[in-house]
């Protein structure tokens, strides 16, 4: 916490605006779309709640084929799934991690050969890394195939100086518990769009028509966020520069003890058309005469009661997900092999930095 949620908290108990929607609603969604040079923001439930909006709006339905990342954590997939529409996985490529613009060039042709054009494209930045947007936006527009952001580890990265999210068509952040600013448990739903955002709102409460009495014309969600929820939300806003400068300064740290590691490498901006906000540091544990793997050091910082996690699983190789179309390369396979996640949190002290570097060092030897 940056030290104002409270005051938009306790502000919104003395006028008694405790129910959903509210003038903290109002200024969070100000707030997002000042911070991301975006016409309109919708603040919902979750992030997840966001991705499935936007899918409702761009017209997603069964059968439909959505182009999604495959290195990605479920609940990206999860809304696609929501609709009853097909996810068609893409895979990585080597610099960002993000979607690869070959693979999905390659998909794209493919799913039209076989007479079925996807109706939407996914794209995920991943840890906060931005995406080749050029490129796929450039594709996605040969094909008139809309592009929705999950910009939900994203938020204040930026490419060629334009902010994550606000690429596309929609762009969607998270701020559940462990993003790099959280409401507990959040999310938004931003556009340039104007009806997209309105149509948003209505569904995301019930889509209640505009009757004195509770009229339906069409299916609704309780996706709005409340008021306390977000006063949390606008406090976390202005401390968010701060603490992408953390995570950021972390990574800077990470590469300085790990530098003597030549089978260690990092995600990395490729140029600096790239910013990372790092939400998280993330590195790769390539085959070297120690034998050290990712496990090794995994578990090695378990021992000490440090969690650090793998990176994630692809979505093709998920039980659920096994038998959707999936157009690979290997590269997202290699990832999880080989990738781990190291603490990266905003709050961390430097008596935690210290063990951390100490148990490393015991470690890798």
């Amino acid at each position: 916490m940056g030290g104002k949620e409270q005051d938009f908290i306790n502000e919104a108990f003395d006028t008694n605006w405790i129910a959903p929607l509210g003038p903290n609603v109002n200024g969070f969604e100000s707030d997002i779309q000042e911070y991301n040079n975006v016409d309109q923001c919708a603040v919902l439930t979750t992030g997840t709640a966001a991705i499935h909006l936007a899918l409702v709006l761009k017209g997603v339905g069964s059968g439909d084929q959505v182009l999604c990342s495959t290195f990605t954590f479920s609940a990206t997939v999860n809304a696609i799934s929501y609709q009853k529409a097909i996810p068609v996985f893409i895979d990585s490529e080597k610099e960002t991690w993000n979607m690869c613009p070959v693979a999905l060039r390659k998909a794209i042709e493919d799913r039209i050969l076989q007479g079925s054009k996807p109706k939407a494209c996914l794209v995920v930045h991943l840890y906060g890394m931005p995406s080749k947007m050029d490129e796929l936006l450039s594709i996605c527009k040969e094909f008139d195939i809309p592009i929705i952001e999950d910009s939900a580890e994203a938020l204040g990265a930026t490419y060629k100086g334009k902010k994550m999210g606000t690429f596309g068509q929609l762009g969607i952040y998270s701020f559940n518990g462990n993003k790099i600013i959280t409401t507990s448990g959040g999310g938004a739903l931003v556009s340039n769009n104007e009806d997209y955002i309105k149509e948003a709102r209505f569904l995301a409460t019930q889509a209640r028509d505009p009757a004195p009495h509770y009229q339906h014309s069409k299916v609704g969600y309780n996706y709005r966020m409340s008021n306390i929820v977000a006063g949390i939300g606008r406090g976390q806003m202005i401390v968010l520069d701060k603490w992408i400068e953390k995570r950021r300064t972390i990574n800077t740290w990470y590469k300085e003890i790990l530098k003597s590691y030549p089978f260690i490498s990092f995600l990395a901006e490729p140029n600096n058309d790239y910013f990372s906000n790092h939400w998280l540091t993330c590195i790769l544990v390539e085959n070297n005469p120690k034998d050290i793997t990712r496990e090794t050091i995994r578990l090695g910082l378990l021992s000490e009661n440090i969690e650090a996690r793998p990176l994630w699983k692809p979505m093709h190789q998920q039980p659920i997900f096994k038998d959707h179309p999936s157009y690979l390369n290997g590269v997202s396979d290699y990832l999880f092999e080989k990738g781990l996640c190291l603490p990266s949190g905003s709050n961390m002290t430097r008596d935690q930095k210290l063990r951390i570097s100490e148990c490393l060092n015991k470690i890798l030897g």
